[in-house]
């Protein structure tokens, strides 16, 4: 959804007073006390929620009932189903299609030959067909990274490339975010599996120069046994809106626009595009999708090193 829109997830709502009837109050307070004009759409699920929506603008409302969302579907453009942009609309013109119903009585393998995977969700959208689910938006309170080797390692030099690594994409996503930390952990796990970390509070940063030596110094803290290591990884904590905080008597203006223009280089092209030397050897450090978008942090399994 764009930024004047959102998703509303009414399950439930019809053991009370009824999905559209709350739907339905909800919007004339809205214009009662903004004086805005305001539409929504309700249907089963977020595609032909969307689509509805979009319908009743610019100041109405729609519903769909339950099992008609194909014939509601059927006589529209396609260029309505959301995720057919401009070329995608061409390519499907240029076959002949013009309304919803053409693609709903075509075989699903049709359009993901000619669309590809992008054709198998865009034939699913045109049947009124979406699983999606509502995600609320959620406050990141942390981000962190992870490292599990294939083989444990004493590498002392390259433990620590790996975290200068991590910091310095992590202290990227801060910045982007706008972001700032005040607490900061590092947690090593040894090849018996002991884990062990260790948390320091710091007054609030996002910069890479006043981080690293900090990660650095719980590192030397911490990896004492001199054991084989099978896991590093960091943490930023106490996550609070702000932007770096120049200091009058470090801080030098070459510095500040050398953050400015790395940060730049690697929103044009990707987190890894402008790395320090110490950091290279880590090949596989770096985020796909910005950690402050408004949704749950993902779980993936640890990628290996």
């Amino acid at each position: 959804s764009s930024i004047d829109e959102f998703y509303a997830d009414l399950s439930g709502m019809d053991r009370f007073f009824g999905c559209y009837q709350y739907a339905s109050e909800l919007r004339r307070s809205i214009m009662k006390e903004t004086g805005l004009p305001i539409s929504f759409g309700l249907s089963v699920n977020k595609v032909v929620s969307k689509v509805a929506t979009n319908e009743a603008k610019p100041n109405n409302q729609l519903k769909i009932d339950f099992g008609y969302e194909k014939r509601f579907l059927a006589p529209l453009s396609i260029k309505k189903i959301p995720m057919v942009g401009d070329k995608t609309y061409q390519t499907l013109r240029n076959l002949g299609l013009r309304q919803v119903k053409t693609i709903q009585e075509m075989p699903v393998d049709i359009m993901q030959r000619v669309l590809g995977a992008n054709g198998k969700v865009i034939w699913k959208r045109a049947n009124g067909v979406d699983n999606t689910p509502v995600i609320p938006f959620s406050d990141r309170k942390s981000i962190s990274t992870e490292r599990t080797f294939d083989r444990d390692t004493i590498d002392v030099a390259k433990l620590r490339g790996i975290l200068i690594a991590m910091t310095e994409n992590l202290a990227y996503q801060l910045r982007r975010g706008e972001k700032l930390t005040a607490c900061i952990a590092v947690k090593v796990r040894y090849s018996d599996f002991n884990t062990y970390s260790k948390q320091m509070r710091i007054p609030y940063t996002s910069a890479d120069h006043i981080l690293i030596p900090r990660i650095l110094d719980l590192f030397n803290t911490l990896y004492n046994k001199r054991m084989l290591v099978r896991l590093i990884g960091i943490r930023f904590s106490h996550l609070v809106p702000g932007n770096y905080q120049i200091n009058l008597f470090e801080d030098t203006e070459e510095a500040l626009n050398l953050y400015a223009a790395m940060d730049e280089l690697r929103k044009r092209f990707g987190d890894k595009s402008v790395i320090r030397a110490s950091g290279m050897g880590a090949k596989t450090i770096g985020r796909m999708v910005n950690p402050f978008n408004g949704q749950p942090p993902i779980v993936l399994a640890h990628r290996k090193q």
